[in-house]
């Protein structure tokens, strides 16, 4: 490139070869710009101040001090994404090459988001067992009745971590099989008749019905067994927890053949779910109610698990709910081509 002017047709070229959005600054202005950067600073961006298009003030004063370095930008282009500028001094230009690191920096902030919700959910019981253990460790005259009931609430919060650790080992052996696509032949009838078998008591307890349509013909899926069967318990379960009462007794489980998938739908006549929510269940630890959630034995993480379970399946998920008229919880599987 000194072998030439940078402004020639060629640098032109050469930018105009890279995918990442590229600039080439001379004092304040830009001497050219690569396609994607003028997608992303607009197409008359060449020949304007660069402190129209990068209004960082630190890239902005290692650019016009021509000084080499990366840094971190946000806001450049479109708000709330971040960049990685690569600034190099080149014949008395600067070139600037804008790497995306918005998906890296979603990814981060996930991780540590999800760190601190999973620490808030497992301290929440731990709190509660130190302080009870503490009591009946230093009061040596405390009623039967108290102890007795001291120790089942220590047990109930040992046996929610339990199940919270459970979970996210569920996720993480999940997140490590996700681009492996399970072989195993698996009838879905088999599979609901398991996940239902393993939610009856629960149903009973609960004061519902689980009541299951399955057409004869249901053909048979790719899947891991023990995985599917995790995955439409867990939807059970929330129907079961969500969706039970005195008024609102039976919960139903429908499979049907529906092009090349199996549909299977699971509904219940709880009090439904406000519109602005449904986008979040599947996250982790999200709740539309968190007090009941927990009350019921919930971990936050059952829907997340679903999704990872149906991401490696091929398959799909969709939830319809309306408050006062219940939920239904619609999953689709590939089945198996001949």
């Amino acid at each position: 490139m000194p072998h030439m002017p940078v402004n020639s047709p060629e640098v032109q070229l050469v930018i105009d070869a890279l995918d990442e959005p590229t600039i080439i600054v001379r004092g304040r202005r830009i001497d050219l710009a690569n396609a994607a950067a003028r997608t992303l600073l607009g197409p008359t961006i060449a020949g304007r101040d660069v402190r129209l298009a990068i209004r960082h003030p630190e890239a902005l004063d290692m650019i016009l001090g021509r000084r080499d370095g990366d840094i971190d930008a946000a806001g450049i282009g479109e708000v709330g994404r971040t960049w990685r500028l690569h600034i190099k001094e080149v014949d008395g230009s600067v070139l600037v090459r804008m790497a995306d690191r918005s998906a890296a920096t979603a990814t981060e902030r996930m991780r540590v988001d999800f760190v601190a919700n999973a620490s808030h959910e497992l301290r929440t019981p731990l709190t509660a067992i130190i302080g009870y253990s503490e009591t009946l460790a230093d009061t040596e005259k405390l009623p039967e009745e108290l102890r007795s009931s001291f120790a089942r609430t220590i047990g109930d919060e040992a046996q929610r971590m339990l199940r919270i650790i459970q979970d996210l080992m569920s996720l993480s052996r999940l997140d490590a099989d996700r681009f492996v696509r399970p072989t195993e032949i698996v009838s879905v009838a088999d599979v609901l008749d398991a996940a239902v078998t393993n939610t009856r008591f629960m149903a009973n307890a609960g004061g519902c019905e689980l009541r299951t349509e399955l057409d004869a013909d249901l053909p048979d899926v790719a899947g891991d067994f023990d995985q599917l069967v995790q995955l439409f318990e867990n939807l059970l379960s929330n129907a079961v927890r969500y969706g039970c009462g005195a008024d609102r007794s039976e919960i139903r489980v429908r499979a049907t053949r529906e092009g090349n998938s199996v549909r299977v739908a699971v509904v219940d006549q709880g009090p439904g779910i406000p519109k602005e929510h449904l986008p979040r269940l599947t996250e982790r630890f999200y709740r539309v109610d968190s007090a009941r959630s927990r009350n019921s034995g919930g971990t936050g993480l059952g829907l997340a698990i679903v999704k990872h379970i149906l991401e490696r399946h091929r398959g799909s998920l969709e939830i319809g709910s309306e408050p006062g008229r219940g939920t239904t919880v619609t999953v689709r599987l590939p089945v198996i081509r001949s």
